[in-house]
This record gives C-alpha cells, structure tokens and sequence, in this order.
C-alpha cells in the first residue's frame, strides 16, 4: 500500500494524463471549428462532411503541415484514438434501434445482401488485379496494397485506421496512411459522384414513381407518456450501456483468442490481429436483446445512441485526417489512384448494371444507398436516398438496415476486413483474389436466382 501511493502521485502519471486533456480538448476545438464553417457554407448540402473540414484544419497546424502550431506529442496521442472511437461507433451502433423480426427476413433483404456481397468482395477482386498486372510489375508494390479498397471505401477511416499495425506488421507501414486517404477520396466521391448517378436517374426515370410507390406502414399508435428522465442521467445511462457493450466485445474477443492459441498455427495469428470493434457490435446487439427482454428497452435512447455515434466518428474522422503524412502521399499518389479509380469504376458498373437486376422495383433507391454506404459511409448512403427519394416512397431504408444487422459484424471494418491481409500474407494474392472472385460470383447468382423467384410469384399477389 505504501509503494502504491507514492506510484498514484507520481509526476509522470499526472503529466500523461494533462496530455491527454489537452489532446481532447484541441480535439473538441478543432471538431467544433470545422462543425461551424459547415453549417456556415452548407455543406451538408453537397455531401461534405464538417468532420472532413475539421479534419484539414487539423492538417493544416499539425506539425507537418504549412503552419506547425501543435506539438507532435500531441499527435502520436491522436494517432492512438482511431481504434479507440471506431470501438464506441460499434458498441452504439444497434444499442438504440428495435431487432428486426427474424420470420420472412431473407425474402426482403436477399436482393440488398447479394448486392452488398458483390460490391464489397469485388472489390477485393478489383484491388487484387489491380496490384497483380499494373502495380506490382510497374512499381513493386506489397500485395496487402490490395486489401485498401475495402478497407478505405466499405470500412471508412476507422477501419483504416485501425489496420494500421497489422499492415506494418506485415511489412507495409505505409498502409495506414493510404488507406486515409483513399477513405477521403471514397467520402468525397460517393456523395459527389453519387449526386450525379441521382440527377441522371431522374432524367432517365429510373426512380419509383410516385404513384407505383410501394405502401408504407401504417403511423404506430404513440406509447403511453412516460416521465423523461433529466438529460444528464439519460447521458449517463447510454454511456454505460455502450461502455458494457464494449466490454461484452472485449471478453468476447479475450475467448476467442484463448480458443484460436489452442488450435494454433495460422488461426492463432487470425486472433491475436483481430481488435475488439468487430465484436463490439456483437455486444451492442446483445444489450439491446437483454433491455428488450427485460422491459427496458426505453433505457437505450435512439437519439443519445445516434449522437454518441456520430460524435465518436466525426472526433475519428477529425484525428485520422489531422494525422496523415503528406510526405508519403506524395511519394505513393501513382498507386493510390490507380485503386481509388478501380474501386469507384467497380462500385458504379455494380450499380448500374447489376442492381437493376437484383432488386424490385425501387431498385435504385436501394441501389445508390448501397453505393453512398459502399464508397464513403452510410451518412453518404443516406443522403442520396434523400436526394433519390425525399418523401419516403421505396421500401430502400428497412432493406438496408437489415442487410447492416447482418453483414456489419463481418465486413466494413469486421472480420474479413481483418482477415483479408493475413490471408493475402499466408496463401498469396492471386490465391486470394480467386477466392474472393469465387464468392462475387456466388453471391451474384445467388442474388440473380432469388430475384427470378421473387419474380415468378409476383403475380400472385396483386395489388389492391
């Protein structure tokens, strides 16, 4: 006892923790500061997010850019807050939303996970050949180069971020940095590129008329009036259910990795790589199931939850900008547009071509959902469906929450997104672009073959 407390008040401990402050207080500040000037210019309009803004204020005072005004110590903590962030964008991610009924699931949302299936292993396919014929004969680049289309457009700066370490680990350090930009450049263009895809739809008029619309569910009848706890306590309250379903990932992710040190071999690197953020969102469902088989359900706070998300991924957004080197994507910029392009081409093509064949009617409401969410992030995703369909006539937003319950844990930032550089380490590129080219093809004709189905017994069920 006498050993420890002189340990509690050590300078160091004191001083780490003043850093800290000042790292999330500058932080904060620099969020804030790029929130204003985008709610000063309108940028939620062209699909610019204020994190971005914020961001690139954060470039422009880190020490490496035009005017150094903060510490690089400062930095090294930001670098640090990316994996942290993405974890309490998990945990909060189904904590305030109602689980779907399970019976007739599948037949509503096939179309949108085949869809999803295709965009996001092809773009592993795409990656693979990209580096295979173009960059590795002309640049020698490393082949877990392949695996930052996914990881940058499905995964976002989180997931980018977060893959850091495991790409140096095998022996492509550059690869966060990449993987920052290349998240960028998807943020940007799926809104951008997307708001053109949208106006060109309605021209063309591939949009659900109004009077095809599909029939929404009836209002809900309003719950009876329960006393609003103060706000302080609700905040409180949702911070601690995300805070337990993060740890409900943490003790998930120490069982796992007890089990895959058992097995041995390449499985045990498999869950030694693994972070805890893909199994955070097992713990998010989890409490949400447990609040509503216990009555309690109204603890969780759709609002509370969705700001504790969005903040957590804007102050992610924010850091992971702030920390990108300049240097090195001005030395690598040949590479990185190669696959930027390739990815936005494969993503448009899917679209476009293969949508309309997957989907019903509001095929491409929920098409360009897909798209927003494939290439930037599901704010970007919603966005051109309110562009696309601003009074809420397709049946896009149901279909593609389900399709997330289902697919989150696994890509965008989960456990193939983990996965993916260790394989193309251990069985090679062209082994592992062939296996991802396998599943596209799959999930396409598994997708094509439910839409004939679904098709087939359309004539069954008219329309009143």
């Amino acid at each position: 006892m006498n050993d420890l407390l002189p340990a509690l008040w050590a300078p160091e401990r004191w001083l780490g923790l003043a850093w800290l402050a000042l790292a999330g207080s500058v932080l904060t500040l620099i969020l804030a500061a790029g929130r204003r000037i985008g709610r000063r210019l309108n940028l939620r309009l062209w699909g610019v997010p204020e994190a971005l803004v914020a961001g690139l204020i954060g470039l422009l005072v880190a020490p490496s850019g035009p005017l150094p005004l903060l510490p690089p110590h400062l930095m090294e903590l930001w670098g640090g807050l990316p994996l942290v962030l993405l974890t309490l964008v998990f945990g909060s991610l189904m904590l305030g939303k109602p689980l779907p009924q399970l019976g007739g699931l599948w037949r509503p949302v096939g179309g949108q996970v085949a869809l999803a299936l295709v965009l996001a292993f092809g773009q592993y396919v795409v990656g693979g050949l990209a580096v295979l014929l173009v960059l590795q004969p002309w640049l020698g680049v490393s082949p877990v180069m392949a695996c930052l289309i996914e990881v940058a457009y499905e995964g976002g700066h989180g997931s980018a971020a977060a893959m850091g370490p495991s790409y140096a680990a095998l022996g492509f350090p550059g690869g966060q940095d990449l993987g920052l930009a290349m998240a960028t450049v998807g943020l940007l263009s799926s809104t951008l590129v997307g708001g053109v895809v949208v106006v060109i739809a309605r021209q063309r008029g591939w949009l659900l008329a109004q009077d095809n619309a599909l029939p929404r569910e009836a209002a809900a009848v309003p719950a009876a009036a329960t006393p609003e706890p103060p706000a302080w306590a609700a905040w409180a309250v949702n911070l601690a259910l995300v805070g337990c379903a993060v740890l409900i990932g943490v003790v998930l992710l120490q069982l796992l990795r007890l089990g895959t040190d058992a097995i041995g071999g390449g499985v045990a690197e498999v869950g030694r790589s693994l972070p805890v953020f893909p199994l955070a969102i097992i713990g998010s469902l989890l409490m949400r199931w447990l609040l509503e088989r216990s009555g309690r359900s109204h603890w969780a706070s759709a609002p509370i939850q969705s700001e504790i998300g969005t903040l957590s991924a804007d102050l992610l957004i924010t850091s992971a900008t702030a920390c990108l080197n300049l240097a090195l994507l001005a030395a690598d910029w040949l590479p990185l547009t190669v696959l930027a392009l390739a990815g936005l081409t494969w993503n448009l093509a899917v679209t476009l071509l293969l949508a309309p064949r997957l989907l019903p009617a509001d095929w491409f409401e929920r098409a360009v959902l897909e798209f927003g969410q494939a290439t930037g992030v599901a704010a970007s995703g919603l966005l051109l469906l309110r562009m696309a369909d601003p009074d809420d006539h397709s049946a896009a937003l149901p279909a593609f929450s389900l399709k997330q319950l289902l697919l989150q844990p696994f890509l965008a930032g989960g456990v193939v997104t983990v996965v993916a550089p260790l394989a193309v380490a251990s069985w090679g590129l062209p082994t592992w672009t062939a296996f991802c080219l396998g599943l596209v093809l799959f999930a396409a004709g598994a997708g094509l073959l439910l839409a004939q189905a679904g098709r087939n017994t359309e004539p069954t069920a008219a329309h009143p």
